[in-house]
């Protein structure tokens, strides 16, 4: 069986239900979109959103992935920076009750969280405090973290360290990893697009963008994205949400269908399908399986609040994983 390590900001995911879209307009956040804010900003807006219902979990995107293949039972690790404070400790332990293991570093800033604002339409619209997460620096990467492992799996929203990403996309390659980016969201792809196009070119085999992702970094719709990436790495996935998904290697090309659940929240949707497509990789399946067992994940997870599936969405996920993996 394959291994699997993440990297990534290491958050607290704040999940908060609105009732209208005015918070968004308050506070100037664009639907759909992922803010960095500062500590005050985070502070006005659960300020704001006080009374509104919320629930705290672990977070960050690549987190949530390998917490996903953990649940698959996929041997996982992941690498993060916290703070010595109760978000911190709750973040660890969250890792090791879910069987992942923690390469994680402390610093003196406060652990992230991420307020994820979700609409009456399923949308979410974060903003994001960074706090430690923001200085995990490329001097705390080294060859040992990587050994074992099969495959490294990185978040794009790393990228406001571009040192770090790029030595440990290396280090990673020379230890025998393939690496997988989950692209981030569409704003920061916009604005370190050519940085991006020269990590995956030089580094990157297996790619996860949505659709917007997919359309800032390569200026096309995702029929003709999914190519242009494809011709940059080794596998491409287009994530086009309720439409599915398109996966591309070489000349081989599919288009996958969606789960059919109740979506009541997206969060973690595309994190999860990440999840069932890397879980399919390491069982070897072919690339529609993999897109087919990608697509179980990211849509029971729409079903939650959250980023997490409870016991019960589990066992009736490793039920249909086990079906589509043995067809």
């Amino acid at each position: 069986m394959s291994k699997v390590i993440g990297m990534g900001n290491a958050l607290v995911d704040v999940m908060t239900i609105l009732k209208t879209d005015k918070t968004l307009k308050e506070f100037a956040l664009p639907k759909g979109s992922m803010q960095l804010v500062s500590r005050e900003f985070s502070n006005r807006l659960l300020a704001g959103t006080l009374g509104l219902q919320k629930m705290q979990s672990s977070g960050g995107s690549a987190a949530n992935t390998i917490h996903g293949l953990a649940n698959l039972g996929v041997e996982t690790g992941f690498v993060g920076k916290i703070g010595k404070d109760n978000l911190g400790k709750f973040f660890s332990k969250d890792l090791k009750e879910n069987n992942i293991k923690p390469v994680l570093f402390y610093d003196l800033e406060e652990t992230g969280r991420s307020i994820a604002l979700i609409s009456k339409d399923s949308e979410r619209t974060m903003a994001t405090y960074l706090g430690a997460a923001v200085d995990l620096y490329e001097e705390d990467i080294t060859s040992d973290i990587f050994k074992g492992y099969t495959l490294f799996h990185i978040e794009g929203y790393l990228v406001q360290n571009r040192e770090l990403i790029k030595k440990s996309m290396r280090i990673a390659k020379s230890n025998g990893c393939k690496v997988s980016i989950d692209m981030a969201s569409y704003n920061i792809v916009d604005d370190n697009r050519d940085f991006f196009k020269e990590l995956i070119i030089e580094f990157v085999d297996i790619v996860f963008a949505n659709e917007l992702e997919a359309e800032s970094l390569t200026g096309e719709k995702p029929e003709k994205a999914i190519s242009t990436i494809s011709e940059m790495a080794d596998i491409a996935v287009v994530k086009l949400g309720k439409s599915g998904s398109i996966v591309r290697k070489g000349s081989q090309e599919y288009t996958i269908g969606i789960e059919k659940v109740k979506n009541i929240d997206s969060t973690g949707a595309g994190d999860l399908y990440a999840s069932g497509f890397l879980y399919g990789l390491c069982m070897e399946q072919p690339l529609d399986v993999c897109g087919k067992v990608g697509a179980i994940l990211g849509g029971y997870i729409t079903e939650v609040i959250g980023a997490k599936m409870h016991d019960e969405s589990w066992t009736t996920v490793r039920q249909k994983v086990s079906e589509v993996c043995c067809d």
